[in-house]
């Protein structure tokens, strides 16, 4: 099992902060940093200064990190058009050293698109968009030096691209796919993932998920065990109860819905969850999501406190 942090910088956070908290998870040994793509603040977040692009922030560490994986859950499809999505996370798979990751949904958070003019359809029409720009980045990044690619859809289309620039990986940075959805999502991630993630539901859930997915996989013809299976949860870790609560009071939680639906707990207790996830869900990757980014020692503690006792 390997640890990400995830973090939400539209909640508050400048390039700086990210910065120190991308630093600090390569410090300490986790093996990737990603970010939300997001525009607006949720709920009581004054969301100051203001959003961070995602890729351009992806961009910026890619030459400020040596080693972690870079990545977002996740780019929602109404935000970019595919093919200067595929410029964007080719460039910034370059800057890295071929360290990007991209995750792709369909989008959900409405008032973000209207407070930025960005179009919102409804979202039957945002999952063919996503199904089409899924098809046009695998499509391209896949195609073969001095070819060219061409693609004519409901929502796009992509007529005699030379695909450049090329990442540096290949056929191109691994593609996350996630969600609950139970028909749709599962065969888009058979048919384009290298990773599937299902954020912030109870282990129960996740299994049956993970078992739709790995189903889609095997209509396909795809061996299942080829997708990485991965969960998002919340981590409040504190030395003792008073500590525990103190970090969920930073980030505006109750402590008690904290325990009950988050990684949360002393080190010990956390252990004993990341036990039970493992074996009810199979997962093996988890993202820590870190709400409050000035708190850096949170990130030190778990690897420090937990991490040697797995």
């Amino acid at each position: 099992m390997d640890f990400r942090i995830f973090t939400e910088p539209q909640q508050g956070a400048t390039y700086s902060d990210l910065l120190r908290v991308a630093r600090t998870a390569q410090d300490a040994g986790y093996d990737a940093f990603f970010r939300s793509d997001h525009y607006l603040a949720m709920g009581q977040a004054d969301g100051l200064p203001g959003p961070t692009d995602a890729w351009t922030t992806l961009a910026a560490l890619g030459r400020e990190t040596e080693r972690i994986r870079l990545g977002t859950l996740v780019t929602s499809a109404t935000f970019r058009l595919p093919g200067p999505l595929a410029v964007a996370v080719a460039q910034a798979d370059e800057m890295s050293g071929g360290r990007i990751e991209l995750g792709l949904g369909t989008g959900w958070f409405e008032g973000e698109h209207t407070a930025y003019g960005i179009p919102f359809p409804p979202l039957g029409t945002r999952f063919g968009m996503l199904t089409e720009q899924l098809e046009i980045l695998t499509g391209m990044w896949g195609t073969a030096p001095g070819e060219r690619f061409s693609h004519h859809g409901t929502h796009y289309t992509v007529a005699d691209s030379p695909c450049l620039p090329r990442p540096v990986q290949q056929p191109g940075p691994p593609v996350i796919v996630g969600g609950m959805g139970k028909r749709r999502t599962p065969a888009l991630a058979a048919r384009f993932a290298a990773e599937f993630n299902v954020p912030f539901s109870p282990p129960d859930a996740v299994a049956a998920q993970f078992e739709r997915v790995r189903g889609a996989c095997r209509e396909t013809g795809r061996d299942p065990a080829e997708l990485t299976y991965s969960i998002a949860q919340m981590l409040c870790l504190g030395r003792d109860d008073a500590e525990v609560a103190r970090r969920a009071n930073a980030v505006g939680r109750d402590v008690e819905d904290v325990r009950a639906s988050c990684l949360a707990g002393t080190p010990g207790e956390v252990v004993d969850q990341l036990g039970r996830w493992r074996e009810e869900t199979g997962a093996g990757r988890i993202y820590l999501q870190i709400l409050d980014l000035a708190d850096l020692a949170h990130l030190e503690d778990f690897a420090e406190q937990v991490l040697p006792q797995l």
